[in-house]
């Protein structure tokens, strides 16, 4: 398997004076380029025995309830840069509530968790390279990098692809959202439309009639017309 170079402009950033914490944690040395075999040949191989019941579904999780907030259906196709599927792959995604808060002991946002909504969940990509789960909208968040920051409403994505050299984790955001000119994540990566590829699509098609809205997501690992990761 080979790999053409990502365009320039696709990856954010490593240190993004804009967003603080890289100035801290970002390398200030030159990337190097490690030419192996093992990456682009081998990966971790993740079977239908790693999904628990109700992995695709997030509003299923927590006490029994229903969770509260917009319910919504996220689907999409994962390709790597020729267009071909990425099969029987595993994604994982997670994200914070309706009221922006994540279930997690770091996060103290003062904003109600929900007890019906833990926001994890986990699923294989079909042989269309397709993969599909039902959740929450989440809703925006403070975050304390600067003057008035909040977060985008997002789902973070991870992603193993089928060799090592295709893992990926980003995040997806939503359309017309006012928060993305003034999220330096977001801003991060430099090319303009590089960004748009993470901006997921409303989908009617996909929309199950009074129940969920549906967004669609595709994503493409690594090469030509990359999905970029999200820091």
């Amino acid at each position: 398997m080979k790999f053409d170079p990502v365009e320039p402009g696709v990856w954010p950033e490593l240190v993004y004076p804009a967003y603080k914490s890289t100035v801290k944690r970002g390398p200030l040395q030159p990337t190097l380029r490690i030419e192996a075999p093992i990456p682009a040949s081998r990966n971790i191989q993740a079977g239908p025995h790693i999904l628990l019941p109700n992995d695709t579904d997030l509003t299923l999780h927590g006490k029994g309830g229903e969770p509260l907030g917009e319910k919504i259906v996220v689907t999409g196709r994962v390709t790597d840069e020729d267009g071909k599927p990425v099969r029987n792959s595993l994604v994982e995604v997670w994200q914070a509530n309706s009221a922006g808060r994540y279930w997690h002991s770091r996060d103290q946002h003062a904003a109600p968790l929900d007890p019906n909504f833990y926001g994890l969940g986990k699923m294989l990509t079909d042989d269309d390279g397709r993969y599909r789960f039902v959740s929450i909208k989440p809703g925006p968040y403070p975050w304390g990098n600067h003057d008035k920051a909040w977060r985008p409403a997002h789902i973070h994505f991870s992603l193993f692809g089928n060799v090592y050299a295709q893992r990926l984790v980003t995040q997806m955001y939503f359309p017309n959202d006012p928060l993305f000119d003034y999220d330096p994540i977001f801003q991060s990566v430099p090319d303009e439309a590089a960004r748009q590829r993470l901006i997921s699509k409303f989908s009617l098609e996909h929309t199950v009639g009074a129940e969920m809205l549906g967004y669609e997501f595709d994503i493409v690992l690594r090469g030509r017309d990359a999905t970029p990761m999200g820091l």
